[in-house]
């Protein structure tokens, strides 16, 4: 199981995320992606609890907004949970719901207003949670060691539940639990956000922009790398979006917008003889007899909404789960650091 536990200020926006479904799939699109990976893309959220709050996202934001009132030092009043499954796991409902009330309580947000989402448009299931950090008191929920406290809770619910066993970071693993596959949390919300940001970008330039506006610094040379609030450098190859993946993913969407905004383009000027096949023609120079060249690659929308889900699902991380103290890049680092000489 992987957690993640963050912050904001815009109840609003926290909460439209959680109920709704992905603003950048039209209504064809999301019934093209059910087809092709037989996930609910349409109507992907269900409210497992409404938790002292009621109502539509503007009712529920508008409370929330409210209670956040009664305390005059807040600055970012919204806590947001996730809880993501391995994939070869599976949970009921009612299950979920226990998890959804377990991790509100880790988070000494029990008794706030909160609403617990199941979502199911990915292979792995998982659950979101949009808290009001503010309580009827006035008191604000503590986020100190947030990240040690997800972590201890993932390992708790993975044995409770037998779950498969997910790790998270090194400095709260014993040298035991450090040999098993890990993943980091740093990386797994650096591919998270690269991911949802270019769901929602078009161009270069506008998926640059919402990763600065994310708190990323982008550095873009040969490759692509991100550097976060803390001043860590993550290569986006890294986290599985290398970036000829990244411009991949673009320039698809950009076709895509091109066919939906022009279903049936005119035909091209034709010049010379031609030659029929496969519903497609292709000029041949006067005297030519060697046969046509073959057609290019024709995509359908349906095919360019398939390949870019599975270019948005990100590739493992390199190692398999071997420390980085063990892999090839680590050892060749090593051997170039010159010896200092006393």
């Amino acid at each position: 199981m992987i957690g993640h536990v963050s912050k904001g200020a815009s109840f609003f926006h926290c909460i439209s995320y959680c109920l709704e479904d992905k603003i950048k799939l039209t209504e064809e699109m999301k019934q093209q992606l059910a087809q092709a990976d037989h996930l609910q893309h349409k109507d992907r959220a269900e409210v497992l609890e409404y938790n002292l709050c009621f109502g539509d996202k503007y009712e529920l934001a508008e409370q929330f907004r409210d209670v956040e009132k009664l305390s005059k030092h807040v600055e970012k009043p919204v806590m947001h949970l996730s809880l993501r499954l391995a994939p070869s796991d599976s949970l009921t409902r009612e299950q979920w719901l226990e998890i959804g009330r377990e991790a509100a309580k880790e988070f000494g947000v029990a008794d706030h207003q909160y609403i617990c989402v199941l979502h199911k448009d990915t292979k792995e299931q998982h659950i979101h949670i949009a808290a009001n950090r503010v309580g009827f008191d006035g008191k604000v929920a503590s986020d100190s060691n947030s990240y040690k406290r997800m972590a201890a809770l993932c390992r708790r619910l993975e044995k409770q539940y037998n779950l498969t066993q997910v790790l998270s970071p090194r400095a709260f693993l014993s040298p035991e639990e450090r040999r098993l596959p890990r993943h980091d949390q740093r990386k797994e919300r650096l591919k998270e956000n690269i991911r949802k940001t270019l769901e929602e970008a078009n161009q270069f330039s506008e998926f640059h922009k919402k990763m600065e506006d994310l708190g990323y610094q982008v550095i873009k040379g040969r490759g692509i790398s991100f550097i976060d609030d803390k001043k860590v450098k993550i290569k986006g190859s890294e986290v599985g979006f290398s970036l000829a993946k990244i411009e991949k993913i673009l320039a698809l969407k950009q076709e895509l917008a091109a066919r939906q905004k022009q279903k049936f383009p005119a035909s091209p000027q034709e010049s010379g003889a031609r030659v029929k096949t496969s519903h497609h023609q292709f000029p041949i120079n006067p005297g030519q007899r060697s046969e046509p060249k073959a057609a290019p690659e024709i995509r359908t929308e349906t095919m360019i909404v398939s390949l870019l889900s599975k270019l948005l699902e990100p590739e493992k991380e390199m190692g398999g789960g071997v420390p980085y103290e063990l892999t090839e890049e680590y050892l060749k680092r090593k051997r170039k650091k010159p010896k200092i000489s006393h």
